[in-house]
Parts: C-alpha cells; sequence; structure tokens
C-alpha cells in the first residue's frame, strides 16, 4: 500500500490510501508539535502556573465555569471562557462601561446555610478570601465553606518568603488525609508572611504593581448565590441515591465533612470545590 513496498500501484484505491493516511500523520504531528512547542514556551516564560490553570479551567465541568454575571441575573445562563479572569473580558467591561452591572440585586447576610460570610473582603472562586490593609499588604485565606469542609489539618507546605505567587496559581498546599490540596492565589505579588491559619490567615503578599486589579473577584452581591450554588452542590455529592439529601439546611455545618462522611470521593469533591480538575 506504500510506495516504497514492492508491486505498489499508483491505483485509485492507493491514491486515496495514502491521502488519508498522510492527513492523519500530519494532524496528529501538528499537535504534537504545538504541545511541544507551548510547554517549552511555558517553561521560557516561566509561566508554569498559569499553564496548568489553562488546563485545569478548560477541563472543569461546566457547572463550575459559571461566569459571575449569571449570579447577579445579567444573564440567564453563560459559562466563562476566560479563566475566571474579569480584567481581560470584554463582556464585563462593557458592563461596567454602560453601568449595568447590578450590584444591587442581592443583600448579601452574615450567615448563608450556617457559614460565616464576612462581608469586608473579596472572593476567589477557589475558595479563598482577600483583604487588603493600608500599607498595600493583602492577606489571604480560606473562606468558611472550604475551612469546614477539610476540617483538621495534617500539615501545610507554603512558598518561601520572597517568592512570588500568581492569581489561579498555586498559593499554598494543604495536607489531608493522604490528599495533598493546591489552594489557587487570587492575586498576583511577593510573598511576605505565611501562617498557619491559627489567626484565619494563611498568606500575606505585597502586589506586584500599584494598582491592584481586583475585577475578577467576588463581591457582596455575588457571594451568596455563589455559595448557595456551591452548598447545593455539595448537597448532592454527599447525599444517600437511596435516600437524597441528608444535610441540614439549618443549624452549623459539622467542622470537618471530610471525617462526617468518610466514604465519599473526597478526591472528586475537594477538586471540585478547589477548582482541580
Amino acid at each position: 500500500m506504500f510506495p516504497w513496498v514492492y508491486g505498489f500501484a499508483w491505483t485509485t484505491g492507493n491514491v486515496i490510501f495514502l491521502g488519508i493516511f498522510f492527513f492523519i500523520v500530519a494532524i496528529i504531528g501538528t499537535t504534537l508539535v504545538v504541545s511541544i512547542f507551548r510547554t517549552v514556551r511555558a517553561y521560557k516564560l516561566h509561566d508554569i502556573e498559569a499553564f496548568r490553570w489553562e488546563v485545569d479551567f478548560h477541563d472543569l465541568p461546566p457547572q463550575l465555569r459559571t461566569c459571575r454575571h449569571e449570579f447577579t441575573g445579567e444573564f440567564k445562563q453563560r459559562s466563562c471562557d476566560n479563566g475566571f479572569d474579569c480584567r481581560s473580558c470584554a463582556t464585563q467591561n462593557k458592563l461596567i462601561r454602560h453601568h449595568s452591572v447590578n450590584t444591587d440585586a442581592i443583600e448579601l447576610p452574615i450567615h448563608a446555610y450556617g457559614f460565616t460570610i464576612p462581608t469586608d473582603r473579596l472572593y476567589h472562586r477557589g475558595h479563598t478570601w482577600v483583604q487588603g490593609d493600608s500599607f498595600g499588604i493583602y492577606t489571604i485565606g480560606l473562606d468558611d465553606f472550604a475551612t469546614r469542609l477539610i476540617g483538621t489539618f495534617d500539615g501545610f507546605v507554603f512558598p518561601e518568603i520572597g517568592s512570588q505567587v500568581q492569581m489561579n496559581g498555586n498559593a499554598w498546599i494543604v495536607k489531608k488525609g493522604g490528599m495533598d490540596l493546591r489552594i489557587l492565589s487570587p492575586l498576583d505579588g511577593e510573598v511576605v508572611a505565611t501562617n498557619d491559619g491559627s489567626d484565619g490567615w494563611y498568606l500575606k503578599i505585597r502586589p506586584t504593581t500599584a494598582k491592584v486589579d481586583t475585577k475578577h473577584l467576588l463581591r457582596e452581591h455575588e457571594v451568596a448565590v455563589w455559595f448557595q450554588r456551591e452548598f447545593e452542590r455539595l448537597q448532592h455529592r454527599l447525599s444517600d441515591s437511596k435516600i437524597g439529601y441528608t444535610l441540614a439546611d439549618g443549624g452549623i455545618p459539622v467542622q470537618d465533612f471530610v471525617k462526617a462522611y468518610p466514604e465519599r470521593n473526597w478526591d472528586a469533591i475537594l477538586g471540585d470545590v478547589f477548582l482541580e480538575a
């Protein structure tokens, strides 16, 4: 069937076969070359974290890539295709320009579904919160949902003081029951302090730019709906198929969901919560 094989003849069938064969080879070769090029470029640009986030984000199920403007009712249904980076989103900028971003649709309660949601900070979709101070230092912690979900930590791996973290890249690692949970950074910056969470925070960073753009972080009017959807998704993942939802919708949630439901697939559940596909 190939020209270099003895007895080959240029028949119509052989020509068609060769055309299809080399077309498939060209597609496979092109895919490999593009993949290698992107990988090498990521290493050269020290952009491994961004490269990893791009892959993880596009592997997330559609329900985890909901656009923030669906939370506020500006779109009935819309999926984010921009890695949750509203800073460069044309739709976000257009809505802001036309003053149509809805900031009054939802009054965020102090407590929602038993979780505490302080309104004096901004929230990342990977369940970290951010709060700046007058000195330009930003404190980063885990929100109450993530804290109660994980419960007691076995340990941490923090970046070195003076090292750089970038938005949607690795901020620190939480060790829990043999699992390494990768917590995403909500901002770009230089690490100036780390903590084990005993004071409510884990990381302090100094942003890399004088003007910090936080358009990608969720605010009061969006967080309530986002928390509701996260809680409902957790209910579904922890429910028994025979009896339905078993989580109470009142009171205060348990301090350690992993311990309370040891038989569940926590690799998958926590992967969804912390946006690791």
